[in-house]
């Protein structure tokens, strides 16, 4: 019989612990992936799919919603904008509503969401305004925080908040104070539909000519007004890293190199009844 040492138990125990923490990050390894969330208007609902191979998570994840549109992730939640007139708030995990009602108004007609730390930017569609609000309670800072003909997605870089107008341009207002930087910054756009934002590079959907197109954040000049083609009428837009996600009216959510614009899958998730928001949850 071998003799165990106090030295050769310390090693053995050691080891074991070594075994054990490599397995439960070979786990997390295997289990761990962003999600990409869909909200559905045909069906009233948001899906939800692995953003890396497009399976479904959960198909179901948030359902018997009002007119569903804009998406936007903060922390663990998920926020859906409702064209109805409201802004609910979810858990993004299991769908289970925190507050269906987390902002309402009579003259509320939201679509566009971004969220900056305890700050939520809703665009309000249908009176023409960017409102400020409180992320975590909901509270008005200021519902008329930015005037901007008919506002329909948001963008933010840092301390720039960048509209879509659905008038054909981009706007870049001060996040902060509401002041216009350039009301004009991108122009002549084709029934722009969805709007991302990642370093200094701004990308939009337009619906009309079923492209998307990229541009310097600053100057508002084309990088290439033509970077994806043939989309499919594209309703929203996600960005993920190097990957850029493309919602589109036929049905389908795209999946593209946001550097080189080629497709890495023109089909990355189909059979969707009208999507009209996307939102992208990082496995970091």
């Amino acid at each position: 019989m071998i003799a165990i040492t106090s030295d050769l138990q310390s090693l053995l125990r050691a080891f074991y612990a070594s075994l054990i923490a490599i397995a439960a990050l070979s786990g997390m390894a295997r289990t761990a992936h962003a999600q990409l969330y869909v909200s559905q208007l045909g069906i009233l609902t948001v899906s939800e799919y692995n953003a890396a191979t497009g399976a479904a998570i959960n198909a179901n994840l948030i359902t018997r919603l009002s007119t569903p549109s804009r998406l936007a992730v903060q922390g663990n939640t998920l926020l859906v904008a409702n064209e109805s007139g409201s802004v609910g708030k979810y858990d993004d995990a299991t769908g289970a509503a925190i507050n269906p009602s987390f902002i309402t108004g009579t003259q509320f007609f939201p679509q566009g969401l971004a969220v900056q730390g305890n700050i939520l930017f809703a665009a309000n569609f249908g009176f023409g305004t960017v409102g400020k609000y409180d992320a975590s309670t909901g509270e008005a800072i200021d519902a008329d925080f930015i005037t901007a003909g008919f506002p329909t997605a948001l963008a933010l870089l840092g301390n720039r908040l960048f509209v879509l107008d659905g008038t054909a341009s981009v706007r870049e207002y001060n996040a902060t104070t509401g002041a216009a930087i350039n009301a004009n910054l991108i122009t002549q756009l084709s029934a722009p539909s969805g709007l991302a934002a990642q370093g200094n590079t701004l990308f939009v959907a337009n619906f009309g000519s079923s492209t998307v197109g990229k541009y310097d954040a600053t100057t508002g000049e084309a990088i290439n007004a033509n970077f994806i083609t043939g989309a499919g009428l594209p309703t929203a837009l996600a960005l993920l890293d190097d990957t850029l996600f493309v919602a589109n009216q036929s049905g389908t959510v795209g999946k593209y190199d946001a550097t080189t614009g080629e497709a890495i899958n023109a089909n990355f998730i189909t059979g969707l009844q009208f999507p009209t928001g996307l939102a992208v949850k990082s496995a970091k």
